[in-house]
C-alpha cells in the first residue's frame, strides 16, 4: 500500500509538470527533460563530436574514445568505475557516430544522482592511459575484421566513403586499419580537449524532475569553460603520436577489468578495409604545414559528390548492389515525404516478410522479392544527417542473376515514383506504418532520451512526436513526387542527382549510366 501511495504521488506530481523543459546554463550547456512518470529513468550526455569532425591526423579518435568510455578516470580506477556502474543496477552504454557521441544510463529513478555523476566522470575525465589504448588496439583489429567480413555492415560504410569522397560524413565510424597503431593517448587527449566543450553538449533525461537535473548539471558540468581552440591537435601531440607508433605494438594480455568489445553498440557502426587505402603516415609527411583549425572542421559542410565503385569478390555467396542519391537534410520540410517514400518502397529479406503491418505489401516485396527468387534481400534505406541524407535501395542476389539486371530492377522502382501517381490507399498505408514505427520506438525511455538529446544537439529545437505525426499525416502523393524529383529526377541539372553506385561480387555494371538514364534517373 505504501508503495502504491508513493507511486500515486509521483504520478500526480509528474502530471502537473510540462511535457518538455529546457534550461541553458551560463556556460551554454543545455539541460532538457521529458516528463515521463514511472519507476525507471534514463539520462544521457550528448556531445557534438564524431567522425565527421576528424581530420587525417585525428581519424579514429571517436572510435577509441567510445571504446575507452567507463575505463579509468581522473577520480576512479578502471575497477572502481566498473564497481560504480554495477552499483546503480542499470544499463550504461556509450555510442560514437558520425555526428555525435553519447553516454547514456537507464536505471531506477532513485539512482539518478549517481548515474549523472558517473556519466559526467566518464565523459569529462577519462584518463585515456597509454596502456588502455594499447589494449584496445587488438580489440579494434578484431572488430574491424569481423565487420568488414559482413557486407551488410561493411558496404554502407563504403557507400558513405564514395558519396562524400572520404571527408566529413564519408569518414568511417570505426578506426581505419592504418590508424589503429597510430592513435595514441596524446592524440585522444588533444581531440577530447578540443571538442568536449559545454556549448557542444546536451544533458537530457526522461523520468527525472527538471529542477533535479539542472542542479546535477550545475554540480557536474557547471565548471566547464568554452576556452578558444584555434587548432585541432597541436603539432607536438601529433608528432608524439607518430613517433610513439613507429614500431608494431607488443601484444598485451587483456586485463581482468576491461569490458568486452561491443560489436553491436550502434546500428550505424561498421568498418571498411577499402576505406583510406593510402598510408596515413605518408599523407602526414606530404601534408602542408598546418593542422585544420577547430573553426574549419566545426563548420565544414558535407560535400556530396556521388560516384561508382566495384569491389571484386568471387568468394561470397551473394553479390550486392547499392544505388543511392543525396536527400534532404534533417531540418528540411521534405524530410517527412522522404521518410514516407522510404516506407512505401520498404522491402526486406526473402524470409522476413512476416504478416500484415511488417511491410509485406511494400513495393520492393511485391515487385522484386515476390517475383524474382534469385534476389535474397532488397530494401530501401535512408541515412539522415544534419546537412545531408543518403537515400536509396540495395539488393543482395545470387551471382547468376546478373548485376545489370538487378540494378535495372532497382532503377525501375524509383522510376515508378517519378512517372506514376501513388494510389491513395498505398500512400495511407505507408504513412500509418511510419507513424506506428515512430510511436512504438519512443515507447522505450532510452530511445526517447536519445531522440531528445540528438534533436537538441543537431537541430537545436525540440520536435514532439505529435508534431511529427501531424506532418506525416499531411504528406500527399504530390509531395512524394516532388521529393523523388528533387533527389533523383533527370529533368534538371543538379549535383544532388549524381548517383552513388556500389557493387560487390563477380561482375561490374559498365553501362550503369545508360541503365539509369533509361528509367529517367540521375544525370
Amino acid at each position: 500500500m505504501k508503495r502504491a501511495r508513493a507511486l500515486t504521488r509521483v504520478l500526480s506530481t509528474a502530471a502537473t509538470q510540462p511535457a518538455f523543459q529546457q534550461t541553458v546554463l551560463p556556460n551554454k550547456l543545455r539541460v532538457a527533460t521529458q516528463n515521463a512518470p514511472g519507476h525507471f529513468a534514463s539520462v544521457g550526455v550528448f556531445v557534438d563530436v564524431g567522425t565527421r569532425y576528424e581530420s587525417a591526423l585525428t581519424a579514429g579518435s571517436s572510435h577509441f574514445l567510445d571504446r575507452l568510455a567507463y575505463k579509468s578516470t581522473k577520480t576512479r580506477s578502471a575497477d572502481e568505475m566498473m564497481a560504480a556502474v554495477d552499483g546503480i543496477s542499470g544499463q550504461i552504454v556509450s555510442s560514437a557516430s558520425r555526428e555525435s557521441m553519447m553516454y547514456q544510463s537507464s536505471h531506477f529513478a532513485q539512482h539518478t544522482d549517481k548515474a549523472v555523476e558517473i556519466l559526467a566522470d566518464a565523459a569529462l575525465n577519462p584518463t585515456l592511459a597509454e596502456e588502455e589504448v594499447e589494449e584496445q588496439r587488438d580489440a579494434s583489429r578484431w572488430e574491424l575484421r569481423e565487420l568488414t567480413s559482413k557486407p551488410d555492415s561493411n558496404l554502407p560504410e563504403v557507400l558513405h566513403d564514395i558519396a562524400f569522397s572520404g571527408e566529413t560524413l564519408g569518414r568511417s565510424v570505426l578506426c581505419p586499419e592504418d590508424r589503429i597503431d597510430v592513435v595514441s593517448s596524446a592524440t585522444l587527449h588533444e581531440f577530447h580537449r578540443t571538442w568536449y566543450r559545454p556549448d557542444r553538449m546536451v544533458l537530457a533525461a526522461a523520468g527525472v524532475p527538471h529542477e533535479q537535473l539542472v542542479e546535477l548539471a550545475t554540480k557536474h558540468f557547471g565548471h566547464l569553460e568554452n576556452a578558444p581552440q584555434e587548432l585541432l591537435g597541436s603539432t607536438e601531440a601529433v608528432n608524439n603520436s607518430t613517433s610513439q607508433r613507429t614500431q608494431p605494438p607488443t601484444p598485451l594480455l587483456t586485463s581482468s577489468n576491461s569490458s568486452s568489445s561491443s560489436v553491436y553498440k550502434t546500428l550505424s557502426r561498421a568498418a571498411s578495409s577499402y576505406l583510406y587505402p593510402p598510408s596515413l603516415l605518408s599523407q602526414q609527411q606530404n601534408e602542408p604545414s598546418g593542422v585544420p583549425s577547430f573553426a574549419e572542421l566545426a563548420s565544414k559542410a558535407a560535400q556530396y559528390t556521388g560516384g561508382h565503385r566495384f569491389i571484386h569478390d568471387t568468394k561470397g555467396d551473394f553479390s550486392h548492389v547499392y544505388l543511392a542519391f543525396l536527400g534532404p537534410h534533417l531540418r528540411s520540410p521534405n524530410i517527412y515525404a522522404m521518410a514516407t517514400l522510404q516506407i512505401l518502397l520498404g522491402g526486406g529479406g526473402a524470409f522476413s516478410a512476416g504478416g500484415p503491418g511488417k511491410g509485406m505489401f511494400s513495393r520492393l516485396y511485391t515487385n522484386i522479392l515476390n517475383r524474382h527468387s534469385q534476389v535474397e534481400h532488397c530494401q530501401s534505406f535512408q541515412h539522415i544527417y544534419s546537412d545531408a541524407t543518403l537515400f536509396g535501395l540495395f539488393a543482395s542476389f545470387a551471382p547468376n542473376a546478373g548485376a545489370s539486371v538487378v540494378l535495372a530492377h532497382l532503377a525501375n522502382q524509383l522510376g515508378f515514383i517519378l512517372h506514376s501517381p501513388v494510389p491513395r490507399q498505398e500512400l495511407q498505408r505507408a504513412k500509418n506504418q511510419l507513424m506506428s514505427a515512430l510511436v512504438m520506438a519512443l515507447e522505450s525511455r532510452a530511445v526517447e532520451v536519445e531522440d531528445l538529446g540528438r534533436q537538441l544537439l543537431l537541430q537545436e529545437e525540440r520536435v514532439t512526436v505529435s508534431d511529427m505525426t501531424d506532418k506525416i499525416r499531411a504528406v500527399t502523393a504530390d509531395d512524394l513526387h516532388e521529393v523523388a524529383e528533387m533527389m533523383y529526377g533527370a529533368t534538371m541539372t543538379n549535383s544532388g542527382r549524381q548517383p552513388t553506385i556500389l557493387l560487390q561480387g563477380r561482375e561490374d555494371v559498365a553501362d550503369w549510366k545508360e541503365t539509369l538514364f533509361a528509367y529517367g534517373l540521375g544525370r
